[in-house]
């Protein structure tokens, strides 16, 4: 029994270092933005990533793509843009942004600034966290563009989102939100003056 004990620890301590080598994660800590990272050492970085081809931009902060050979919708994990179209979320956005009128207006504002990003046909890369799909069965990820930007920090670091930490998926909370808050302090995208 203790033999058998020490062989399921060893067989779990293997599995856990192989994710470790597969993912590819950056263990520094350092982002993956045009700004802070060099664009070879991030295009490589996205060679670690499963790849998909995008299909549509529904809104601001969610994009469907072809992954696995089928049609999956994809909500970018860490940050939240106004809604583009009347829904219930509106309601709660109009409590910071405004009136629904004005929160539909800034949606559609994300929207168009999401869609200059990805356009249909566009090879992405997705990485995704702890939890790789919210209770609506969309799958949750960080998306990478062919140069190695992450959409989801071009986005917010633009002005174009706020943060939207939900744990488990925390990887890059610190990123996003020094991105909001410069975005904010510079008047950038939503937050023009």
């Amino acid at each position: 029994m203790k033999l058998t004990k020490q062989y399921l620890v060893l067989l779990l301590a293997l599995l856990i270092s192989f994710q470790f080598s597969c993912v590819g994660s950056n263990k520094n800590g350092n982002s993956n933005n045009s700004s802070t990272s060099n664009s070879s050492t991030s295009k490589s970085k996205t060679l670690n990533f499963p790849e998909a081809t995008v299909d549509r931009v529904i809104d601001g902060d969610t994009i469907v793509v072809i992954f696995n050979g089928q049609k999956e919708h994809v909500r970018l994990i860490g940050i939240d843009t106004p809604e583009s179209r009347m829904n219930h979320r509106v309601k709660i956005q109009e409590r910071n942004l405004g009136d629904a009128e004005k929160v539909i207006e800034l949606g559609q504002k994300a929207k168009e600034f999401t869609k200059s990003l990805v356009k249909p046909g566009d090879k992405v890369y997705l990485e995704l966290d702890v939890q790789q799909r919210d209770r609506y069965g969309r799958l949750l990820a960080y998306i990478y563009l062919k140069d190695g930007r992450m959409l989801n920090k071009e986005i917010i670091c633009n002005g174009y989102a706020m943060p939207l930490t939900v744990p488990p998926n925390v990887k890059y909370q610190e990123e996003f939100k020094k991105c909001y808050q410069e975005a904010r302090e510079k008047g950038l995208g939503l937050w023009k003056k």
